[in-house]
């Protein structure tokens, strides 16, 4: 029930509703935007032709002050979209702010305060172990017990689209006698889900989830493999990670899926007090990633071991604080079967089973000039779906 035409199949119908920041022919000035169907509503705008409460909250350029505004402001926005968008009264006020999706820029919605990463895939763990222990069978002795995780770099947090510069550093093959210095020659992606998040709090329970996060992202953790391989003991990962993660235009609400929530894997051993969950937070994403045009894998996001609110009541049991704007990551998204993996560290199998393209390409790792698109959907009302639009980056070569 809407005054817009929407095809039936849009990933941006009425039960979306994301939220991103656009720009139009080159204009210096950033917009909070809503894509609904084919078009971007101009919601800074809009908030101020009808005089919301919430309008001085939409004029930052980010989403910053609207994510800081918490779960009250949050409903209150989408209440009003809902109305507006349904009204016919709203129609001929609304119109003049609605833009051809096809002719904004994106941005990067969010001024990302503090990233966190995340391994809570049990099939990429497991097959990574595999990949560089030909013998290994189990995951790590912690990796049931908490959600491993590590610091990010937030100022290499790039809007989709932001070319992807190959990263230089310290490389040792396995039969090479001494490292050398180089660009990196096993350039990868890792296929994840993000979370941003809104109100600042510390020690969140996992019943708190949704009062601290706003909304649900695609995020590509690129990664230069050899680079990480010999750095990254005894501290873990570092230049190998840092040097860029990708992250989709528009954030999702949690509010829009309602419908993809399900129940997570079962847990054995049974979590700690603190990471226990009574609510449904795995979440029924259905991934993509395309290379060059051609699909290479379809990771489905709901067999992720450990959910969203695990995560963040695990990253803030010590005490450490949540700032408005922090981003946390799922890591790699892989399911069991092979078309159903994550990176190319596994669709490869480690560079020794080249992955096959059409025209008769393989790829054991990226090449320059090589675009990865990761795109998902999740389950809406009615059979409807919920798009999350595309995170898309090409590899260039570094100077």
């Amino acid at each position: 029930m809407t005054w817009l035409e929407l095809a039936d199949d849009t990933p941006f119908g009425l039960a979306n509703l994301p939220y991103g920041v656009f720009s139009v022919g080159g204009a210096p000035e950033r917009r909070v935007g809503v894509p609904v169907g084919d078009q971007v509503l101009d919601l800074t705008a809009a908030a101020a032709e009808t005089a919301a409460s919430f309008a001085p909250l939409l004029t930052a350029g980010v989403l910053n002050p609207l994510l800081a505004a918490g779960p009250g402001t949050w409903r209150e926005v989408r209440e009003s979209l809902t109305e507006w968008l349904t009204e016919p009264r709203y129609a001929d006020q609304l119109r003049p702010h609605l833009v051809p999706l096809a002719e904004v820029t994106t941005h990067l919605a969010v001024e990302v305060a503090d990233y966190v990463d995340f391994y809570s895939s049990e099939h990429h763990a497991l097959n990574a172990g595999k990949i560089f222990r030909p013998d290994a069978t189990e995951l790590p002795p912690n990796w049931k017990h908490l959600p491993i995780g590590y610091h990010g770099r937030a100022g290499t947090v790039v809007a989709s689209g932001t070319p992807i510069v190959r990263p230089h550093g310290q490389r040792k093959p396995r039969n090479a006698d001494a490292p050398s210095f180089g660009p990196s020659q096993r350039l990868d992606i890792e296929a994840e889900v993000g979370f941003v998040v809104g109100t600042p709090g510390t020690r969140v329970s996992t019943a708190d989830f949704a009062d601290h996060v706003f909304g649900v992202c695609l995020v590509n953790d690129w990664s230069a493999r050899d680079i990480q391989a010999w750095e990254y003991q005894p501290l873990g990962p570092f230049l190998g990670k840092s040097f860029a993660t990708s992250v989709s235009p528009w954030i999702v609400p949690l509010a829009a899926l309602e419908h993809a929530r399900v129940d997570g894997p079962p847990q054995d051993p049974e979590p700690f007090e603190y990471l226990r969950t009574s609510e449904k937070w795995g979440l029924d994403l259905a991934m993509e990633i395309r290379l060059n045009g051609h699909l290479v894998s379809s990771p489905p996001f709901a067999t992720q071991y450990w959910t969203a609110p695990q995560q963040l009541a695990h990253m803030t049991v010590n005490g450490a604080s949540l700032r408005t704007g922090d981003l946390f990551a799922s890591g790699t998204v892989t399911g069991p079967e092979r078309d159903q993996r994550g990176s190319f560290l596994e669709l490869s199998w480690g560079g020794r089973e080249p992955l096959e393209l059409p025209g008769g390409v393989t790829r054991t790792f990226l090449e320059d000039g090589d675009e990865v698109v990761i795109g998902a959907t999740a389950p809406g009302p009615g059979g409807t779906r919920i798009g999350f639009g595309d995170v898309r980056g090409t590899v260039v070569a570094g100077g």
